[in-house]
């Protein structure tokens, strides 16, 4: 019995030997071991961040007055909004939020003095709803009493108001879905497409590529094409079943969603190529897929604003074709944005989608090694 007993645990050893010693070989496998907690660690204590500080807002300070200024500072004091921008209308301040320039604009009237007398509200924060965490660290602002800005202190404690663009009810449904499908299609198109040479690779159908004419761009685009298709349903299950259920709403141009969209799906598929042609097993793919999959959902903006985000978050954040694509959709189904409205997300795209291409045609060799 005893002698069962050590034969089996002797087994048991070899082949836990082995495992170690194969994955000790296997250098991608073992660096996402390593990597995969690390970052979410890094994403999760250091990147995410609930308490939103210097959102970019404008000032359109329509009083001219020393009181205005004195406003204008003291907002700037609570380091929750960081003014970029000095318009001159309420209505150009509508259009740089509907581009996303802005996240809220605060608005002094002409008759900002007789507002301070009378003890009415002093100004209005025009605010874009679509995001609830910004909105709701716009509406503390409402708690800034005159005592607290002006040189002469006055038992006055108006406030500012605030007008919720895009979002008034702040129903979190309506950020979350337009936001869930660059998720989804990042999961997905990358997925798919990672481990398409891979599984040529372990099926032995290199073998006959490496006999035919087809050169490596070609494979590439040969690739991704069946899989746009796939993308674009996917893009209406939700956005449809998001409308109908959660009634959120699309006030965009379909024709632009359809274009921005497109252009997301070659640039992720894009990426699975390149995945696809470092990765030497599926399994391989399957882990570089969801390390690329984290910091899309965390750092895209998905979960919480970039203006929540250190700045070397954000800049890991604009590398991402994720971070782009969640700026335009959500500005074309919520905003009614168009694309030449978005004309920077929308050439960093195509430019990620050209890049990655040539990159992924120049990796790809016909060769069994």
């Amino acid at each position: 019995m005893m002698h069962s007993i050590s034969n089996s645990l002797m087994r048991v050893y070899a082949i836990t030997t082995k495992e170690i010693k194969q994955l000790s070989r296997d250098r991608i496998t073992f660096a996402m071991v390593i990597m995969i907690p690390l970052i979410q660690l890094l994403l999760f204590g250091y990147a995410i961040n609930t308490d939103v500080r210097q959102i970019p807002v404008a000032i359109v300070d329509q009083s001219d007055s020393a009181a205005g200024r004195w406003i204008v500072e003291a907002v700037k004091v609570t380091q929750v909004v960081d003014v970029t921008m000095y318009l001159t209308t309420a209505k150009q301040a509508q259009e740089a939020i509907r581009r996303g320039d802005i996240k809220a604009a605060l608005i002094l009237p002409p008759t900002l003095t007789q507002k301070i007398a009378h003890d009415e509200p002093i100004g209005q924060w025009v605010v874009d709803g679509s995001d609830t965490m910004i909105a709701g660290a716009i509406k503390q602002l409402q708690n800034l009493s005159l005592n607290d800005v002006l040189p002469e202190p006055t038992s006055s404690q108006s406030l500012f108001e605030v007008s919720l663009f895009y979002n008034p009810e702040q129903r979190s449904a309506v950020n979350i879905v337009p936001g869930l499908i660059a998720v989804i299609l990042t999961m997905t198109m990358v997925l798919f497409t990672s481990s398409a040479i891979v599984r040529e690779r372990e099926r032995g159908n290199l073998e006959l590529l490496i006999t035919t004419p087809i050169k490596s761009l070609e494979l590439m685009i040969g690739k991704i094409l069946p899989y746009i298709v796939i993308g674009l349903v996917q893009m209406a299950i939700i956005l449809g079943l998001g409308h109908v259920i959660f009634a959120v709403p699309i006030d965009g141009t379909i024709s632009h969603l359809l274009i921005a969209t497109l252009l997301f799906i070659t640039a992720s598929l894009t990426l699975g190529l390149i995945i696809s042609t470092i990765a030497q097993t599926q399994l391989q793919a399957m882990q570089m897929t969801i390390f690329i999959l984290l910091p899309t959902i965390l750092l895209s903006g998905f979960i919480t604003p970039l203006e929540a985000m250190p700045n070397a978050a954000q800049w890991i954040a604009e590398m991402l074709p994720g971070t782009h694509f969640m700026r335009v959709i959500r500005a074309i189904v919520l905003k009614g944005a168009t694309l030449m409205e978005l004309i920077d997300d929308i050439i960093w795209l195509i430019g990620f989608t050209l890049i990655g291409l040539g990159v992924a045609a120049k990796r790809f060799n016909k060769r069994l090694d």
